[in-house]
C-alpha cells in the first residue's frame, strides 16, 4: 500500500482573528507532490487546524483518483495536541464551534480515506505547513501549488 504524508496547520492572530491554513503532502520518500494554503477569515486557532486538515484532505482528493484514494495510506501530522487527541477519539469535542470541522473529517475518513491515521508532531517538525498558513494570513488569499 502506498504511504502518503500530509502535514498541515492553522493559525489564528488573535483568538479568534485574522486566520489561514496550510497543507503539505508529500510522497514516501519524501517528494513534495502538493502544497496549499486558504486564508479563512476570522475564526479560532482550533478551527483554523481542523480546516488546515479539511484542506489538506482536498488537496488530496484532487490530486488522486477515487480508487487511487482506496489503497492509500495516509498519515496526517499536526502540531495541535488538542485536535490530533480529539481526532484519535482520545479527547472529547467540548466546542461546539469545532463540531462540524470534526464531523466533515469523519466524513472523509468514511468515504474517501479508510486508512488515514493522525500523528501529533512537535512544531519544528511542521515548518512548511506553519509558512504556508502565514502566507495566507499575511495575504489574505487562497494559493496552492499543485504537482
Amino acid at each position: 500500500m502506498e504511504k502518503i504524508i500530509l502535514n498541515t496547520d492553522g493559525g489564528a492572530r488573535g483568538n479568534p482573528g485574522p486566520a489561514g491554513a496550510g497543507a503539505v503532502v508529500t510522497g514516501g520518500t519524501g517528494q513534495v507532490l502538493a502544497k496549499a494554503s486558504k486564508y479563512l477569515g476570522e475564526t479560532t486557532n482550533n478551527e483554523a487546524e481542523y480546516q488546515g486538515v479539511i484542506l489538506g484532505l482536498e488537496t488530496i482528493k484532487k490530486n488522486f483518483s477515487k480508487d487511487k484514494l482506496k489503497n492509500l495510506q495516509v498519515e496526517v501530522r499536526l502540531d495541535s495536541e488538542l485536535v490530533t487527541r480529539q481526532l484519535l477519539g482520545q479527547y472529547q469535542v467540548k466546542e461546539e464551534r469545532l463540531w462540524p470541522w470534526f464531523m466533515k473529517i469523519n466524513n472523509f475518513r468514511v468515504s474517501d480515506f479508510p486508512n488515514i491515521s493522525f500523528t501529533h508532531v512537535p512544531r519544528e517538525a511542521n515548518a512548511v505547513a506553519d509558512e504556508l498558513a502565514n502566507e495566507a494570513m499575511d495575504k489574505q488569499t487562497t494559493g496552492g501549488l499543485f504537482n
